[in-house]
């Protein structure tokens, strides 16, 4: 029968401490809460039998047995410069998370990316509430990846990030993979479609393979299916989720909403992200608000500024947090250039007939059924784009008016097929390499200098898959391309993987692609600017929202030329027709307006959603609304007004406190480890560049190989990373680095990779160090110090099982059995703890300071509860806000439950009401310290030259 540890034992079970489970000793790597099983300890084998092993325990399934401080056992340290005994104490400072209820920024500067305190702003933001949780809906191009990437590391940093989940689009998986592991060192298991056949070979069917990987990444469109994977996602708790384009979820009853209302109460931290967070409806953007804090809104139709404020971030380039901190490294965008294009004989014919027949008849439209009063615009519209999309969507139409026989499903219908047939002869006419519209690409590119001689790259962004296929058959000849080597082809009908290839190879600066002919999946979230500046709208979407999405993939932070965006806009002659392609135009422009003047143009409409705005722009077009009228110049609804103006984190700098080191950089840490830790560090093959003395290059052993196997999969097999590990500390080197094989023509992976704190090499090497000391063992150190002084560590935790309270304590003896008190690090320092100090070899007699250890336990006891009730104090006021903003919730809440008129749904949404009630009063209560302070003796300094 399994065991269960001791409630009273469950405060002294942290990271870094040394545990006895199943007779064996573990060190232990992670500790998290869990509702049901009590702490889930992670660990890692010390004793000879499980070395090195990994092994998770829970404290109501399993004895978990902390070492008792009092027991202790000093011991000399004979290593050069007390090298083991400053690993052992820097390994115990790494191991030991970040206080929660610290929000200052712990590793945010030993990342690799430009400080910009604005995404700094964001991630405080983030740690200041009661969970981090928070909608990042920053304008395209702020950098909301880097945002997140920062939020991880420093949850990471905190204990708080073991488990992980990201949820993105599938056609930038590998894009956001590739900035958290190259800029943060936070690897993601990528689970596209041949990801999940990896796993699928790994592990046994009935495994939950979100519980075999740690830290994962998946498409949206794979997880969505709640019936495949919903109940492996019900059966895991994670630290942190993402949700990337978050505006995907509002829709009550969707898959994505049902997907996210299973993994909203399944997480701690919930970060979604977004560049237009709703949809215009008050109701669905509470939806998504709730998600995060389901006290956060009351009214859905009466959104206040304050309900949302700990919850919503947005900024745009010109707004006063970012103008002067991006300029620099974002060129301003060149006014955009409407190109008109006058269409040939056999074109001006096609529109006559969609004009006259169509759109604009004398009598009525011969097209009935569903839809039938837009349809004539959505054959306008396919025209627009080219003849060939025209044709497309004839024959789609007309398959779907013919049975398989070839016959009319309905007689009455055949006019709508005469009139569609003489159109698509239309068409047809039309020659395929004489088109108006495909010889003013031609000229447009020619000016741009795209050819097989010249650098210069081009995004060419289409509706139309027709029109895609269409352009990659013509354009090549025409302008001496070759279509295997310079053009790629995007949309949405590409296999992921398919389709991160394609944006990888566009991204690599000696590739050979030159063009890139992409649908509109391509515009959310895919970085197209490193190499490319110049944007052609082959057809102008009816939608400012993918306007200023397609636009945003070149026009964004870290963009060195101006951005040069133009569109080609077919210009009939048809006098009927003028008005609706002015209209049209105006889109371009008033996309422009708003961008500058506001930061983005969504509001504009205040539809929020590409689809509402095009069937809108069909509606005005039906109704000959004037262009002047159709988008209005600046945002007319309150609530649109109200997520414009929210959002902002001030102007102040975010307050950064890296945690405490004894040693200069990471790199100092990892050096002197692995001589500690290899006898013969020639079994490494450790190699330096005397350019960089932040270099390390090693063949990883087979224990830190298993580490690795967590990497992105092709960063390992394209740098060969398990056969050579190559890193740098040095951010120059590192950036470099990251640009070079931007440059190169076969990986976007650098070959040498940042040595980030949290890089699992660091990692590997403190669990090496802290194995390295034996079981419930402190070395006695020879440091200028006039009285044994003992190193002591103190942690108070929370109700959730996390750091609330860590001190350092320094308490030495005093005549009398009276105890000092000091902080660690300042004894450390004037003691001269340091690579420096010599190691003096003295036989030090550890019984007498052995027979003082427990007085200096219970001193340390005591100074912990004086700091607690100091604390404590502190928290009560953090937590102030949090339940003040309950209390007016519930109030709010049941008024407004009360106005209801049926009985039934009054007692329904009260209970309601009073389960978020007790839920967020116990999230509250649980972030107080509880129980009894963790204490670890970790070391003892004893005075230079005296025998103790």
């Amino acid at each position: 029968m399994p065991t269960r540890t001791a409630d009273d034992l469950l405060p002294h079970i942290a990271s870094g401490a040394q545990v006895l489970v199943r007779d064996e000793e573990w060190l232990v790597r992670a500790v998290q809460h869990t509702p049901s099983d009590g702490l889930m300890v992670r660990c890692i084998g010390t004793s000879s039998f499980v070395r090195d092993a990994e092994a998770t325990f829970f404290t109501k399934l399993d004895s978990v047995e902390p070492l008792r401080p009092e027991e202790t056992r000093l011991v000399d340290d004979d290593s050069p410069n007390f090298r083991r005994s400053r690993l052992y104490l820097e390994a115990i400072l790494r191991k030991t998370p970040v206080p929660s209820s610290d929000t200052e920024l712990a590793v945010a500067s030993r990342q690799l990316l430009d400080r910009l305190e604005y995404q700094r702003r964001a991630v405080h933001k983030a740690l200041d509430n009661l969970q981090p949780r928070v909608l990042i809906a920053d304008a395209v191009g702020l950098g909301k990846t880097l945002e997140v990437g920062l939020l991880l590391s420093e949850l990471i940093r905190r204990g708080r990030g073991e488990r992980i989940l990201v949820v993105t689009p599938r056609h930038i998986l590998e894009q956001f993979q590739h900035e958290l592991w190259t800029r943060f060192a936070i690897p993601l298991v990528r689970l596209d479609s041949e990801g999940i056949q990896r796993v699928r070979r790994k592990i046994p069917a009935n495994r939950n393979p979100f519980a075999h990987y740690r830290r994962a990444i998946i498409s949206i469109d794979t997880l969505k299916n709640a019936g495949r994977y919903r109940h492996h996602l019900e059966g895991i708790h994670w630290d942190a989720v993402v949700i990337d384009e978050c505006h995907n979820l509002v829709n009550r009853g969707t898959l994505n909403n049902q997907l996210a209302r299973v993994l909203a109460p399944r997480t701690e931290a919930l970060i979604l992200t977004s560049a237009t967070p709703h949809n215009g409806d008050p109701e669905s953007f509470a939806e998504l608000i709730r998600l995060l804090d389901p006290t956060a809104i009351v009214d859905p139709k009466n959104i206040q500024p304050g309900d949302i404020e700990h919850l919503y971030i947005r900024r745009h380039k010109a707004h006063e947090e970012v103008s002067a901190e991006v300029g620099h490294q974002w060129a301003d965008r060149l006014p955009p250039r409407p190109i008109p294009v006058t269409p040939d004989r056999a074109e001006s014919a096609m529109f006559a007939e969609l004009s006259d027949t169509w759109i604009h008849p004398d009598g009525p439209a011969p097209v009935t059924g569903k839809g039938s009063s837009l349809f004539p615009w959505t054959l306008f519209k396919a025209a627009l784009s080219s003849h060939k999309a025209l044709a497309e969507t004839i024959r789609n139409r007309r398959r779907n008016l013919h049975n398989s026989n070839g016959e009319l499903k309905d007689p009455a219908r055949k006019a709508e097929d005469d009139a569609l047939t003489r159109l698509g002869e239309l068409a047809e006419a039309v020659d395929d390499t004489g088109a108006a519209k495909l010889q003013s690409l031609v000229e447009q590119l020619k000016a741009i200098d795209i050819g097989p001689r010249s650098d210069i790259r081009v995004v060419i962004f289409s509706e139309r898959i027709a029109t895609l296929d269409w352009l990659h058959a013509m354009l090549p000849e025409l302008l001496g391309l070759d279509a295997d080597k310079h053009v790629r082809v995007l949309h949405g009908g590409l296999a992921d993987v398919k389709q991160m290839d394609v944006i990888e190879e566009f991204g690599l600066g000696d590739s050979k692609v030159r063009m890139l002919l992409t649908g509109d999946m391509a515009s959310e979230g895919v970085n197209l600017h490193r190499q490319c500046h110049h944007l052609i709208h082959f057809d102008l979407p009816w939608s400012l929202i993918t306007i200023e999405q397609r636009n945003g993939r070149i026009d964004r932070y870290g963009q060195e030329h101006p951005p040069d965006i133009r569109a080609l806009v077919v210009t009939p002659d048809h006098p009927r027709l003028v008005g609706d392609v002015r209209v049209l135009s105006r889109l371009l422009h008033r996309e422009d307006e708003a961008h500058r003047a506001f930061g983005e143009s969504g509001s504009l409409l205040g539809l929020h959603a590409p689809d509402a705005e095009e069937e809108a722009i069909m509606q005005a077009l039906k109704d000959g609304v004037d262009a002047d009228d159709v988008i209005p110049i600046k945002p007319e609804k309150p609530f649109d007004l109200l997520t414009l103006m929210s959002g902002g984190t001030g102007l102040d700098p975010v307050a950064e406190r890296n945690p405490p080191s004894l040693f200069a950089s990471d790199h100092e840490f990892v050096t002197e480890a692995m001589a500690s830790a290899f006898a013969d560090p020639g079994t490494l093959e450790l190699r330096g560049d005397s350019t960089d003395p932040s270099f390390l290059s090693l063949t990883p052993p087979k224990d830190l190989v298993r580490r690795l196997s967590a990497l992105p999969q092709t960063y390992l097999s394209e740098q060969k990373v398990v056969d050579r590990l190559k890193v740098t500390a040095d951010h120059h080197t590192a950036n470099t680095q990251l640009d070079r094989a931007r440059q190169s023509e076969d990986s976007q992976w650098p070959e040498v990779g940042f040595l980030s704190p949290l890089h699992p090499l660091v990692d590997w090497l403190v669990d090496k160090v802290l194995v390295g000391i034996g079981r419930n063992q402190a070395p006695i150190i020879a440091a200028d110090v006039g009285t044994p002084t003992f190193c002591v560590q103190g942690v108070w935790s929370n109700g959730r099982g996390r750091p609330q309270l860590v001190d350092w304590l320094a308490i030495g003896l005093g005549t009398g059995g009276d105890h000092r008190i000091d902080d660690l690090f300042d004894v450390l320092d004037a003691a001269g703890v340091g690579p420096r100090m010599a190691n003096p070899g003295l036989a030090s007699d550890p019984l007498l300071l052995q027979h003082a250890l427990p007085g200096v336990v219970e001193a340390a006891r005591a100074e912990l509860d004086r700091r607690r009730s100091e604390h404590d104090d502190r928290v009560d006021e953090l937590l102030t806000g949090p339940r003040d903003r309950l209390e007016a919730w519930v109030g709010r809440s049941h008024q407004l439950a009360l106005e209801l008129e049926i009985e039934r749904r009054r007692t329904e949404k009260q209970r309601q009401i009073d389960d978020v009630e007790a839920s967020t009063a116990r999230l509250i209560e649980s972030l107080r310290t509880t129980g009894s302070p963790l204490v670890r003796v970790l070391a003892v300094l004893v005075p230079k030259d005296v025998r103790v």
